[in-house]
């Protein structure tokens, strides 16, 4: 049997070329989305007339965000448990607007303006005016025994505490630009995750890891328009390993992790301005669509034992009221615990 040297050769370059173009291509999973057209069980907090960003205690038996009952001039920072008793406001004067538990369920972390009043109010929705002055503040459960960690006059933010207790991240916006920032949990070691000009991070959280963050992100290009695009991203804390992880060219918004490890919610806007929550997962793509109102539903937030979904919504609201509420869904279904 005789060799064709030529074509010996030819058919060795193109096997080469296509393990090294096959190794070296990385593709993104594919982005399926699944849509069935009906919501899981979905009831209200009970007691509380309007709130949002609501995040659960380490045993998902209570939650604590934002709300502004009769005598508040602005958003305070309240705690409730799930069954709407034993309603509590954290704090006293100034602005506030991001609050989480520590996961050993002893303590809190919420930002406010309270120490620093005299400074400009700006608006909490504006990323080219946030608060100056909003600082970071560690409390008891009940407000407590208050420790400010942060001193700067910028807007430290969007707060959340890594799962093995160890690390604080927010976001922190110097001059209009937002970058992620971490600290040990008495505010020491203060470092800069993200150094983006042209990117806006913020809303970020860890996976069970404790070293992986996922957040969205926008162009600055972008500002100040309707249905703002945002992409979610996730990073390590020591910036390595960047991922983006949504594709499309719209509005993904406000994700927060499930205890797996593995899957998260988050917003998206649909054509023209619906906002609905989806539920995806990082290894497959695939895309879950949870629910189908045409109200406002935001803020998605997992319970850390995976078994409900909690949300601010207008849904119970007449048309045009814009007044948010904190509802839980009922996703025991899936299977979004932590594995074992």
């Amino acid at each position: 049997m005789k060799f064709n040297m030529k074509k010996l050769i030819v058919l060795l370059l193109m096997i080469s070329m296509a393990i090294l173009f096959g190794c070296s291509k990385t593709e993104a999973p594919k982005e399926e989305m699944k849509e069935e057209g009906k919501e899981l069980p979905v009831t209200k907090l009970p007691n509380m007339k309007s709130g949002a960003e609501f995040y659960f205690s380490p045993d998902s038996k209570s939650m604590i965000g934002n709300a502004k009952y009769e005598g508040d001039e602005s958003h305070k920072i309240y705690t409730i448990n799930i069954d709407g008793t034993n309603l509590k406001k954290i704090n006293g004067d100034g602005e506030t607007a991001c609050s989480y538990y520590f996961p050993d369920g002893k303590k809190l972390i919420w930002t406010s303006t309270h120490d620093l009043l005299d400074l400009p109010k700006g608006e909490w929705s504006d990323p080219r005016n946030y608060p100056t002055g909003a600082e970071l503040y560690t409390s008891d459960l009940d407000g407590g025994n208050i420790v400010r960690l942060t001193n700067n006059k910028y807007y430290d933010a969007e707060v959340s505490v890594s799962p093995d207790s160890k690390k604080i991240l927010f976001t922190r916006s110097i001059d209009g630009k937002c970058d992620l920032w971490v600290m040990n949990v008495d505010g020491t070691n203060e470092y800069q995750v993200t150094f983006t000009d042209e990117w806006q991070e913020g809303g970020s959280f860890y996976l069970n890891d404790s070293k992986t963050i996922i957040y969205r992100a926008w162009e600055r290009k972008s500002e100040g328009q309707r249905g703002m695009p945002m992409t979610i991203f996730t990073i390590k804390d020591d910036g390595l390993d960047f991922k983006q992880i949504t594709h499309d060219e719209g509005t993904n918004w406000a994700p927060h992790p499930a205890p797996d490890g593995d899957h998260f919610a988050f917003v998206k806007v649909l054509p023209p301005h619906n906002f609905e929550i989806y539920i995806m997962s990082l290894e497959t793509g695939e895309q879950t669509r949870m629910t189908y109102n045409e109200a406002f539903d935001g803020f998605p937030v997992i319970s850390p034992d995976g078994k409900t979904l909690a949300f601010s919504s207008n849904r119970a609201e007449e048309k045009g009221v814009r007044n948010l509420s904190p509802y839980f869904m009922d996703i025991s279904s899936l299977n979004l615990g932590m594995k074992e």
